[in-house]
């Protein structure tokens, strides 16, 4: 395998709900390891995602996971998710997916560049820029 970035997203406790989420917006394979899988069952905290893995189809990948008991966890808005290509079909499909129960702070639309862009904040605060590339005239 070729080196990647993927994005990572830390989440307070709700890792396993939002990946679930994103695999029912992008589709594709979800795996996910828990806390207690690789330490005490017991412990507080043990069905936390320790590590969460999705990859998509159209070969998106994001990773996630809980922030562990005892921890600290700042929500940042430094870090955006950009989903960007000429499929407007499915950069629209997912769009909306994303959008439902988020903000939009900047509807997808048709920009002075061209282009359609939008962006918003999912319901579990991450933030997501969408850019559907203008056909090439000619």
């Amino acid at each position: 395998m070729s080196s990647r970035l993927n994005p990572y997203i830390s989440f307070g406790d709700n890792a396993r709900e939002a990946m679930e989420f994103y695999q029912g917006v992008f589709g594709g394979d979800l795996t996910i390891s828990t806390f207690g899988e690789f330490g005490d069952k017991d412990a507080p905290g043990a069905d936390g995602v320790m590590h969460a893995f999705l990859e998509t189809p159209s070969g998106f990948a994001l990773m996630a996971s809980d922030t562990p008991p005892g921890m600290s966890r700042t929500v940042g808005d430094t870090i955006m998710i950009s989903l960007s290509g000429d499929d407007g079909d499915e950069l629209r499909g997912y769009w909306q997916k994303l959008s439902e129960g988020g903000t939009i702070s900047m509807p997808l639309e048709k920009q002075m560049w061209g282009d359609e862009y939008g962006a918003l904040q999912d319901r579990f605060g991450v933030s997501w820029m969408v850019d559907i590339v203008a056909q090439q005239q000619g």
